[in-house]
């Protein structure tokens, strides 16, 4: 039987460098062996993916907070099933763009659903299941929204007022502060090869802890 292999998620905000240190994080992964599934939420499989859409377009009908927080776990619940766990299961390491904490950060944070209710919904579709380490990738708020407005069109979460992501911030970090075993804070504020350099070194002691 394969060992289980590790959970890692990579969190943060907009224009925070997700993309470009998640193929750190790959690129690592390669030089040292280790079979993994790289994947993104919301989305994953195909019908994760079109959820994806529902949620990033925009659109003239406004979404409801609790509808755009019930499609982001239906989305989880497919990932979940028919990619993370069997990857982990088949002793892969699992690298996800983002997961549960971009939930409680957008939808909690941002939309200021009760942080209880997406505690339940995270129970009922997750169980056991958590990351074993996340990188959270964090930049002064004016350095994140001034790279993510150079990228071109804006979906409908960058489209938000700047206080939005104010709340969004600070969630991430509260909950990186919560949960100290888990979270590594990573300042992206630096240049690429500090930034490389760092993660590098966690994905290592992670793997020397598994």
């Amino acid at each position: 039987m394969s060992k289980r292999g590790l959970f890692i998620t990579v969190e943060g905000g907009e224009g925070v460098g997700k993309s470009t240190n998640i193929a750190v994080v790959e690129s690592w992964l390669q030089e040292q062996g280790i079979a993994y599934r790289r994947t993104r939420e919301p989305g994953g499989t195909p019908l994760a993916e079109e959820i994806r859409q529902l949620l990033l377009a925009p659109r003239d009908e406004a979404m409801a907070p609790m509808a755009e927080l019930l499609l982001v776990f239906a989305a989880r619940a497919q990932h979940i099933a028919a990619v993370i766990e069997p990857a982990l299961a088949a002793g892969q390491w699992v690298i996800c763009d983002r997961f549960t904490d971009a939930t409680y950060a957008y939808q909690g944070g941002g939309r200021e659903l009760p942080q209880a209710w997406i505690a339940r919904l995270e129970d009922l579709v997750q169980r056991s299941l958590h990351p074993d380490l996340t990188l959270l990738l964090d930049a002064p708020l004016e350095v994140g929204l001034s790279r993510a407005g150079e990228r071109g069109e804006l979906d409908r979460f960058e489209q938000e007022q700047r206080v939005f992501f104010e709340r969004v911030r600070n969630c991430y970090l509260e909950r990186a502060a919560a949960e100290p075993d888990r979270f590594r804070l990573v300042d992206t504020n630096r240049p690429l090869e500090l930034i490389a350099d760092d993660i590098r070194a966690l994905l290592s002691a992670a793997r020397t802890g598994q």
